[in-house]
């Protein structure tokens, strides 16, 4: 199995998949990872491209991301595509407190990269980008699986998160791990 798992900042992309990929026994693809070098710099697209390339080589993974640079490569790829498309209060919940925590704790995410009080307020904050991008990332993903380019894809569509460990038991039955 390859996995993507795709929804808005906050919806527990990163979580759902790690898990998966602990169930599966298969490596765990952290796009932002690949994507944040030091310092909150952005890769350069080829380099990203090359990454995310290399990651994904292998017969069997689980990423997460969204990143549109990548989406040909990575949903070329995959076999399945869980959509974490839950509700804005939800969302907005979990980005806030995930934010919160990380800037309290101080813990390190991706190559030294932290999340630190002042950029709270920042335009590209995970916390304002989920707000914005909420409603117009909803549309785009509907559309674009809605366009059939991905007929490959085994798609979960998961609007709660009462959904979630029903989803994630099937997905392991279905390799054979559950």
């Amino acid at each position: 199995m390859r996995i993507v798992v795709i929804g808005i900042s906050g919806a527990g992309k990163s979580t759902l998949a790690a898990q998966l990929a602990q169930g599966l026994g298969v490596p765990h693809v952290e796009l932002d990872a690949l994507y944040w070098e030091p310092g909150w710099t952005m890769a350069s697209p080829a380099a990203f491209a090359a990454r995310v390339e290399a990651a994904t080589a292998g017969p069997a993974w689980v990423a997460d991301g969204n990143y549109r640079a990548v989406r040909p490569l990575l949903w070329g790829r995959a076999t399945h595509l869980v959509w974490l498309d839950y509700g804005r209060p939800v969302i907005m919940t979990r980005v806030i407190r995930r934010s919160l925590l990380r800037a309290l704790s101080g813990r390190e995410l991706w190559n030294g990269n932290r999340e630190h009080w002042r950029n709270l307020l920042e335009p590209g904050h995970p916390i304002r980008y989920a707000w914005r991008q909420w409603a117009p990332r909803r549309r785009e993903l509907e559309a674009l699986l809605a366009g059939g380019e991905y007929p490959h894809l085994s798609v979960l569509r998961l609007r709660s998160t009462a959904e979630l460990p029903a989803a994630r038991a099937a997905l392991l039955r279905q390799a054979g791990k559950g």
